[in-house]
Formats: structure tokens, C-alpha cells, sequence
């Protein structure tokens, strides 16, 4: 399991948001080399400056009117402060990152202008600092009120990050609106292609990249379209002129039956017979079923239907009826299919057949059973491409190799799926499943 998200919203949103937070910090590191520094040196120039003059005015006086004069100072310096900071905020015994810095450079600065080494500080009423004076052996501390804020980071700032955090959310989902949007129509409608159905054009506007995506694909389809529509006319053209010869071959071998040998005239019949189901097929794979409307069907009536025309052609079929709910079906579509696989179960399996139906949660599914020697689990996807045989059926029974592949489309064209799979009681089971309705 990653972390690192697999869907384009998602990296989108965590690109915005990584960008937000990398910003914020390299802004936060500027502010800090750029202003606070700057403006912290400047203050302890200033801070060392006025402790010097306060020195030098209590050097001035008197011993004795000394500490007057601090207190004096202290309460000036103090008024309209120290009840406002103090009711709001209390006393701040430790000093915060800031005011460490500010009293390290302040103090070296005070020792420098000829304090002593033991520079002093204390936090007073309201949150001030106050720094001691030592002048002939006594000790006056002076309050400078004001000099850092009270806090480092403010509201202000945490509101800042927040505010930055929804815009790159905001910005997220815009993204998401105009970009993954009309990927996502790209997206379904290659499924609805991948499906075997046609999907409506995509819209040629938007950004320039997603706008030449879907006039691409919307070429793709045009031009597969256009292909299929091709290789229809040439089959069904094609199968159309085999059936005028077949048909004077049929007549020829009526005229000679009676002249010729019977068994050769029965050979000769069956030849035409299987060259014209053959042409069937050609038939029934280039003809489209889009143009069937859906309709609700029983699969345990179509089943049966189908059942009932196998077994009028010599080909009986035992029918497992579960009761399935009906679905929407094109019928004469799904009826060609049932009959592809009875006669591929005869043709190349062994009897019996069966037809069974089902359902499986959301599901319905029919499958038709034979008893031969099966298939290769390896070959079961390669027998659903058009004019695919399994190897050990090349010198079998005649056939095009169409009938998988036209129930693969038309199962494809349903929203289902169609699997060969291993009988339990040997042969294949040619099982079609569809969605519930």
C-alpha cells in the first residue's frame, strides 16, 4: 500500500497543497532572514542606546535621588500597558525564541558600552522585560515596555495557513472540474468502444490538450466505424455472391441424382450444405444488432425456444431452467448466439448438451454444457478472436471460426461477459453472464 495517490484529483490535490506548504516555509525562512534579523539588530542598537543614556542620566544625579528616577522612568514606561497585557494575557515567565535572541545580542551589546560581563534580565508585570543597571555598587532595573510582541506567531498567521490550504483545496477541484472531467468522458467512452457499442462523440471544447484528446478519439471512432461498416459490406457482398453458384451447385446435384452415384450425390450435398453454413456465418458476423431494440426476455423461455429448434434439427439439448428475473435483451441477437453455441457444443463436443440458466447476485447467467474433450484454458481467450479454430479442431469438422466471436460481440454489446470454462463432469461450459435489470 502507497501513500502517494493513483488518481489524478488526488496528485493534483497533493501537488497544490505540498506547493502551499513549501511555499509558506520558504516565505516563513525569507521573513526571517530578510526582516526579523534586520529588525532585531536594529532594536538592539536602539535598546543598547537608551539603556546608555538611562545610565548615563542616573550617573548624573544624585545617590540618593537615583532610584526615584528609575521608579519614575519604570512607571512612565509602564502606563496604559501593564493591566491590559497582564489582564490578558498573565505573565510569560519563559522567553520565547525571539526575546532569547533579542536579550543575547542586547546584552553583548550593553557589555560592550561598558556594563560589566553579568548582564541581567526579568520579566516584569504585563510581560515586559526589565534590564538591571549596576551604578556605585547598587542595582536599578529599568523596564523597556513594548520592545518584542507578545506572541511570535499570531493568529494571523495560522489564519493565513488556513486560508491558503482552501484555496489549494479550491484550486483542486477546479482542476478537477476541467481537466479530470472530460477525461473521464474519454475514459467511459472507451469503455462503451471496448464494449463492442458505438459511443456518442465526445465535445471538442475546453483546454486545447483535452480538446485535440477528443477530436483524436472522436477521429478513432469515426475510423473504426468506418472500417466495420467495411468489412461488413465486404462479407455480407461477398457471402451474397457465394450463394448464386451454391445455389446452381444445389440444382446441378438435384438434376443428377438420379443419374449419378448416391452416395457421391449425398457427399456433394453435405459439401454444400456446410460451405452455405459457412456463408451463414459470414453473414451473421457482419450484420449489426444495434439496430434490435432491447426488450424484457426470460432466459428460461428463450432457452427453451431455442432448445425446441435445436432438437427439430437433430441436435437435442436438455434444458436446466433456474428461474432467473427477465433482462433486457436484443432477442433475435441473443437467439443467434444459443444456437452458435449448440451447434459448436455438437459439432466439435460430444452429447449431451444442456442449456442451464441462473442468477448470481445482480447477475443472470446461461451457459451451455457439452461432454467432449474440452478445450486449453490457454486458448480460451484466443477461440473468441474472428477466425480462431483450437488446434485439435483444424482437422475436424469444417468451419470459418466466426461462431465464438459473434457471441463474444453480441455478449459484449449486452454489458456482459462470455468465459469457456472446464464442465465439472468433463467437456466446455460456455457460460454467458449478463447484468440483472
Amino acid at each position: 500500500m502507497t501513500l502517494f495517490p493513483r488518481s489524478l484529483f488526488g496528485r493534483n490535490v497533493l501537488l497544490i497543497v505540498v506547493l502551499v506548504v513549501v511555499g509558506q516555509v520558504a516565505s516563513a525562512v525569507l521573513v526571517r532572514q530578510l526582516i526579523v534579523k534586520p529588525r532585531l539588530a536594529q532594536l538592539s542598537v536602539a535598546v543598547v542606546r537608551n539603556v546608555g543614556a538611562i545610565r548615563a542620566g542616573l550617573a548624573a544625579l544624585p545617590p540618593a535621588q537615583r532610584e526615584a528616577f528609575a521608579a519614575q522612568f519604570n512607571s512612565r514606561a509602564m502606563q496604559g500597558i501593564a493591566d491590559d497585557e497582564d489582564g490578558a494575557h498573565g505573565q510569560r515567565p519563559l522567553l520565547s525564541r525571539l526575546e532569547r535572541r533579542f536579550v543575547n545580542e542586547a546584552s553583548h551589546g550593553i557589555a560592550l558600552e561598558g556594563e560589566g560581563s553579568e548582564i541581567i534580565w526579568r520579566r516584569e508585570a504585563g510581560g515586559s522585560l526589565a534590564v538591571r543597571l549596576r551604578l556605585d555598587g547598587a542595582d536599578y532595573w529599568v523596564t523597556l515596555p513594548g520592545v518584542l510582541p507578545a506572541r511570535e506567531f499570531t493568529g494571523a498567521w495560522i489564519a493565513a495557513s488556513l486560508t491558503s490550504a482552501l484555496l489549494a483545496l479550491l484550486g483542486a477541484l477546479l482542476i478537477h472540474r476541467y481537466v479530470n472531467r472530460p477525461l473521464r468522458r474519454v475514459v467511459a467512452s472507451a469503455h462503451t468502444l471496448a464494449g463492442g457499442a458505438s459511443p456518442q462523440p465526445l465535445p471538442e471544447d475546453g483546454p486545447t490538450e483535452i480538446a485535440d484528446l477528443s477530436r483524436s478519439f472522436n477521429q478513432m471512432v469515426r475510423s473504426l466505424a468506418q472500417a466495420d461498416d467495411e468489412r461488413a459490406l465486404m462479407l455480407a457482398g461477398v457471402s451474397h455472391d457465394l450463394r448464386t453458384p451454391l445455389t446452381k451447385l444445389r440444382l446441378g446435384i438435384e438434376i443428377l441424382r438420379d443419374k449419378g452415384d448416391e452416395e457421391l450425390m449425398a457427399r456433394m450435398t453435405r459439401g454444400v450444405e456446410e460451405m452455405d453454413a459457412i456463408i451463414g456465418q459470414f453473414l451473421d458476423f457482419a450484420r449489426s444488432t444495434e439496430s434490435e431494440a432491447l426488450a424484457p426476455v426470460s432466459l428460461d423461455a428463450l432457452a427453451a425456444d431455442v432448445a425446441a429448434a435445436s432438437a427439430g434439427h437433430g441436435m437435442p439439448v436438455e434444458l436446466h431452467a433456474g428461474n432467473p428475473l427477465p433482462v433486457p435483451l436484443r432477442p433475435r441477437a441473443m437467439r443467434r448466439v444459443l444456437t452458435n453455441l449448440i451447434e459448436n457444443a455438437w459439432r466439435h463436443g460430444l452429447p449431451p448438451v444442456a442449456i442451464a440458466t441462473g442468477a448470481q447476485g445482480n447477475s443472470v447467467w446461461i451457459e451451455v454444457i457439452d461432454h467432449g474433450a474440452g478445450i486449453a484454458t490457454a486458448q480460451a481467450e484466443a477461440l473468441k478472436q474472428p477466425f480462431r479454430r483450437a488446434e485439435g479442431t483444424r482437422s475436424g469438422p469444417p468451419g470459418a471460426g466466426l461462431g465464438l466471436a459473434i457471441v463474444d460481440r453480441v455478449v459484449r454489446m449486452h454489458g456482459g461477459t462470455f468465459e469457456l470454462l472446464p464442465a465439472a463432469s468433463g467437456g466446455l461450459r460456455a457460460r454467458i453472464s449478463l447484468p440483472g435489470a
